[in-house]
Protein backbone atom coordinates (compact mmCIF):
# COMPACT_ATOMS: atom_id res chain seq x y z
CA UNK A 1 0.00 0.00 0.00
CA UNK A 2 0.62 3.41 -0.88
CA UNK A 3 0.40 6.76 1.79
CA UNK A 4 -0.38 10.22 1.37
CA UNK A 5 -0.49 12.29 4.10
CA UNK A 6 -2.34 15.94 4.36
CA UNK A 7 -1.49 18.70 5.94
CA UNK A 8 -3.39 21.74 5.42
CA UNK A 9 -6.19 23.96 6.89
CA UNK A 10 -10.02 23.38 6.95
CA UNK A 11 -10.37 23.65 3.35
CA UNK A 12 -8.52 20.16 3.19
CA UNK A 13 -9.61 18.60 6.81
CA UNK A 14 -12.23 15.69 7.51
CA UNK A 15 -15.92 16.59 8.63
CA UNK A 16 -17.82 14.88 10.36
CA UNK A 17 -22.37 15.04 10.40
CA UNK A 18 -22.02 17.89 12.63
CA UNK A 19 -20.96 20.46 9.85
CA UNK A 20 -22.41 18.52 7.03
CA UNK A 21 -22.56 19.41 4.04
CA UNK A 22 -19.21 21.14 4.32
CA UNK A 23 -16.37 18.39 2.81
CA UNK A 24 -12.80 19.20 2.93
CA UNK A 25 -10.98 18.08 -0.45
CA UNK A 26 -8.73 15.20 0.86
CA UNK A 27 -12.06 13.69 2.08
CA UNK A 28 -12.74 13.75 -1.45
CA UNK A 29 -9.76 12.88 -3.47
CA UNK A 30 -9.86 8.88 -2.61
CA UNK A 31 -12.41 9.23 -5.48
CA UNK A 32 -9.68 9.93 -7.71
CA UNK A 33 -6.29 7.46 -6.31
CA UNK A 34 -5.59 3.69 -7.46
CA UNK A 35 -7.03 1.16 -5.30
CA UNK A 36 -3.27 0.51 -3.44
CA UNK A 37 -3.72 4.07 -2.04
CA UNK A 38 -4.84 4.92 1.16
CA UNK A 39 -5.34 8.78 2.79
CA UNK A 40 -4.41 9.64 6.33
CA UNK A 41 -5.76 12.87 6.40
CA UNK A 42 -4.01 15.44 9.36
CA UNK A 43 -5.26 18.94 8.08
CA UNK A 44 -7.24 20.63 11.19
CA UNK A 45 -9.34 23.82 10.59
CA UNK A 46 -7.83 27.39 11.16
CA UNK A 47 -4.54 26.24 10.92
CA UNK A 48 -1.48 27.66 8.94
CA UNK A 49 2.18 26.33 8.61
CA UNK A 50 3.26 28.24 11.74
CA UNK A 51 0.42 27.24 14.20
CA UNK A 52 0.66 23.43 12.54
CA UNK A 53 4.29 23.28 13.56
CA UNK A 54 4.06 25.04 16.93
CA UNK A 55 1.17 22.64 18.04
CA UNK A 56 3.09 19.84 17.26
CA UNK A 57 0.99 18.43 14.37
CA UNK A 58 4.20 18.06 11.68
CA UNK A 59 5.78 15.87 14.50
CA UNK A 60 2.83 13.53 14.49
CA UNK A 61 3.29 12.99 10.94
CA UNK A 62 7.07 12.55 10.86
CA UNK A 63 6.75 9.59 13.87
CA UNK A 64 4.03 8.24 11.29
CA UNK A 65 5.35 8.63 7.64
CA UNK A 66 7.90 6.24 6.46
CA UNK A 67 9.86 5.48 3.21
CA UNK A 68 8.02 5.72 -0.36
CA UNK A 69 4.82 7.60 1.42
CA UNK A 70 3.66 10.90 0.27
CA UNK A 71 3.15 14.16 2.23
CA UNK A 72 0.67 16.76 0.42
CA UNK A 73 1.42 20.35 2.03
CA UNK A 74 -1.61 22.71 1.25
CA UNK A 75 -1.67 26.05 3.62
CA UNK A 76 -2.50 29.64 2.58
CA UNK A 77 -5.38 30.76 3.89
CA UNK A 78 -4.75 31.06 7.05
CA UNK A 79 -0.89 32.15 7.01
CA UNK A 80 -2.36 35.76 6.09
CA UNK A 81 -4.26 36.47 8.97
CA UNK A 82 -1.80 39.22 9.47
CA UNK A 83 -3.76 40.23 12.83
CA UNK A 84 -2.79 36.87 14.74
CA UNK A 85 0.70 36.42 15.31
CA UNK A 86 0.11 32.45 16.37
CA UNK A 87 -0.92 32.16 12.62
CA UNK A 88 0.72 34.49 10.85
CA UNK A 89 3.53 34.39 8.43
CA UNK A 90 5.19 36.38 5.56
CA UNK A 91 4.83 35.05 2.50
CA UNK A 92 8.21 35.55 1.00
CA UNK A 93 9.89 34.79 4.07
CA UNK A 94 8.85 32.30 7.04
CA UNK A 95 6.30 30.97 4.96
CA UNK A 96 9.17 29.75 2.63
CA UNK A 97 11.29 28.56 5.37
CA UNK A 98 8.08 26.97 7.33
CA UNK A 99 7.10 25.01 4.32
CA UNK A 100 11.12 23.70 4.21
CA UNK A 101 10.28 21.87 7.48
CA UNK A 102 7.41 20.30 5.91
CA UNK A 103 10.00 19.30 3.42
CA UNK A 104 12.67 18.06 5.37
CA UNK A 105 9.69 15.86 7.45
CA UNK A 106 8.97 13.93 4.73
CA UNK A 107 13.10 13.45 2.98
CA UNK A 108 14.27 12.65 6.36
CA UNK A 109 12.23 9.33 5.96
CA UNK A 110 12.40 9.00 2.55
CA UNK A 111 9.00 10.13 1.07
CA UNK A 112 8.16 12.49 -1.36
CA UNK A 113 6.50 16.15 -0.62
CA UNK A 114 4.28 17.76 -2.71
CA UNK A 115 3.53 21.25 -2.54
CA UNK A 116 -0.56 22.48 -3.44
CA UNK A 117 -1.75 25.79 -3.64
CA UNK A 118 -4.78 27.31 -1.90
CA UNK A 119 -8.27 27.05 -3.70
CA UNK A 120 -9.76 30.17 -4.76
CA UNK A 121 -12.34 31.70 -2.78
CA UNK A 122 -15.74 32.68 -4.60
CA UNK A 123 -15.95 36.25 -4.28
CA UNK A 124 -17.40 37.91 -7.34
CA UNK A 125 -18.33 41.81 -7.82
CA UNK A 126 -21.85 43.49 -8.19
CA UNK A 127 -21.20 42.92 -11.63
CA UNK A 128 -19.91 39.77 -11.65
CA UNK A 129 -16.47 39.30 -12.21
CA UNK A 130 -13.99 37.57 -9.48
CA UNK A 131 -12.59 39.81 -7.24
CA UNK A 132 -8.76 40.35 -7.52
CA UNK A 133 -7.64 37.46 -4.97
CA UNK A 134 -6.08 37.47 -1.17
CA UNK A 135 -3.87 34.53 -1.59
CA UNK A 136 -1.57 35.52 -4.45
CA UNK A 137 1.60 36.46 -2.69
CA UNK A 138 1.43 33.17 -0.30
CA UNK A 139 0.68 31.02 -4.24
CA UNK A 140 3.78 33.38 -5.22
CA UNK A 141 5.68 32.18 -1.73
CA UNK A 142 4.85 28.46 -2.46
CA UNK A 143 6.38 28.14 -5.89
CA UNK A 144 9.39 29.96 -4.65
CA UNK A 145 9.48 27.11 -1.94
CA UNK A 146 8.71 24.89 -4.68
CA UNK A 147 12.17 25.77 -6.85
CA UNK A 148 14.24 26.57 -3.75
CA UNK A 149 13.42 22.74 -2.43
CA UNK A 150 12.57 21.22 -5.41
CA UNK A 151 9.74 20.05 -4.65
CA UNK A 152 6.20 19.58 -7.38
CA UNK A 153 3.72 22.62 -7.03
CA UNK A 154 -0.12 21.40 -8.18
CA UNK A 155 -1.63 24.57 -8.63
CA UNK A 156 -5.17 24.33 -7.36
CA UNK A 157 -5.26 27.94 -7.08
CA UNK A 158 -5.34 28.86 -10.59
CA UNK A 159 -7.24 25.98 -11.93
CA UNK A 160 -10.01 26.69 -9.16
CA UNK A 161 -10.07 30.68 -10.02
CA UNK A 162 -9.95 29.74 -13.93
CA UNK A 163 -13.04 27.51 -12.68
CA UNK A 164 -14.78 29.86 -11.06
CA UNK A 165 -14.23 32.95 -13.64
CA UNK A 166 -15.75 30.60 -16.01
CA UNK A 167 -18.48 29.24 -14.86
CA UNK A 168 -19.60 32.37 -13.13
CA UNK A 169 -21.30 33.79 -9.74
CA UNK A 170 -24.70 31.94 -10.20
CA UNK A 171 -23.45 28.83 -10.69
CA UNK A 172 -20.87 28.76 -8.60
CA UNK A 173 -22.97 29.00 -5.67
CA UNK A 174 -23.66 25.29 -5.66
CA UNK A 175 -20.11 24.28 -4.59
CA UNK A 176 -19.39 26.36 -1.90
CA UNK A 177 -20.88 26.50 1.77
CA UNK A 178 -24.27 28.97 0.79
CA UNK A 179 -26.88 27.30 2.52
CA UNK A 180 -30.96 28.37 2.16
CA UNK A 181 -32.78 28.67 6.01
CA UNK A 182 -33.33 25.07 6.86
CA UNK A 183 -30.91 23.64 4.56
CA UNK A 184 -29.00 22.32 7.52
CA UNK A 185 -30.25 21.80 11.07
CA UNK A 186 -27.46 23.06 12.48
CA UNK A 187 -27.81 26.45 10.48
CA UNK A 188 -31.40 26.69 10.67
CA UNK A 189 -31.22 30.21 9.37
CA UNK A 190 -28.58 30.03 6.74
CA UNK A 191 -25.34 30.57 5.53
CA UNK A 192 -23.17 32.61 3.76
CA UNK A 193 -19.53 31.22 3.26
CA UNK A 194 -17.19 31.62 0.35
CA UNK A 195 -14.48 29.86 1.25
CA UNK A 196 -15.24 26.36 2.44
CA UNK A 197 -17.25 23.43 0.07
CA UNK A 198 -19.97 21.68 -0.19
CA UNK A 199 -19.28 17.71 -1.34
CA UNK A 200 -19.60 19.02 -5.04
CA UNK A 201 -16.78 21.60 -4.54
CA UNK A 202 -14.47 19.21 -2.20
CA UNK A 203 -15.07 16.35 -5.45
CA UNK A 204 -14.46 19.27 -8.00
CA UNK A 205 -11.47 20.42 -6.30
CA UNK A 206 -10.03 17.39 -5.45
CA UNK A 207 -9.95 16.64 -9.46
CA UNK A 208 -7.86 19.46 -10.05
CA UNK A 209 -5.08 18.29 -7.70
CA UNK A 210 -5.53 14.69 -9.55
CA UNK A 211 -4.95 16.08 -12.74
CA UNK A 212 -2.18 18.15 -11.71
CA UNK A 213 -0.84 14.53 -10.30
CA UNK A 214 -1.03 13.02 -13.34
CA UNK A 215 0.52 15.68 -15.29
CA UNK A 216 4.23 15.06 -13.18
CA UNK A 217 6.44 12.52 -13.70
CA UNK A 218 6.75 9.73 -11.36
CA UNK A 219 6.28 8.41 -8.42
CA UNK A 220 3.19 10.91 -8.41
CA UNK A 221 1.45 10.24 -11.65
CA UNK A 222 0.70 6.75 -10.81
CA UNK A 223 -1.61 7.51 -7.49
CA UNK A 224 -4.55 8.62 -9.91
CA UNK A 225 -6.53 7.03 -12.35
CA UNK A 226 -5.31 7.54 -15.89
CA UNK A 227 -5.22 10.75 -17.23
CA UNK A 228 -8.14 9.42 -19.94
CA UNK A 229 -10.59 9.03 -17.19
CA UNK A 230 -9.52 11.34 -15.36
CA UNK A 231 -10.69 13.92 -18.01
CA UNK A 232 -13.52 12.58 -18.81
CA UNK A 233 -15.01 12.76 -15.35
CA UNK A 234 -13.96 16.21 -15.24
CA UNK A 235 -15.01 17.25 -18.88
CA UNK A 236 -11.60 18.26 -19.65
CA UNK A 237 -9.53 18.16 -22.57
CA UNK A 238 -6.90 16.01 -22.23
CA UNK A 239 -3.03 15.93 -24.11
CA UNK A 240 -2.68 11.90 -22.59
Amino acid sequence: MRHIFWAGDSTVACNKFNTYPQTGIAQAFDRYTKEDVVIYNHAVNGRSTKSFIDESRLAVIYDEITKGDYLFIQFGHNDEKINDPTRYTKPHDDFIVNLGKFVNVARNKGAYPVFITSVERRLFDEKGNLKPSEHTEYVEGMKEAGEKFNVPVVDLFTMSRNFLEKTGDEASKKYYMNLAAGEADWAPEGKIDNSHLKYEGALLYAGMIAKGLSELDEPYRSLVIDNLALAKYLDIETNG
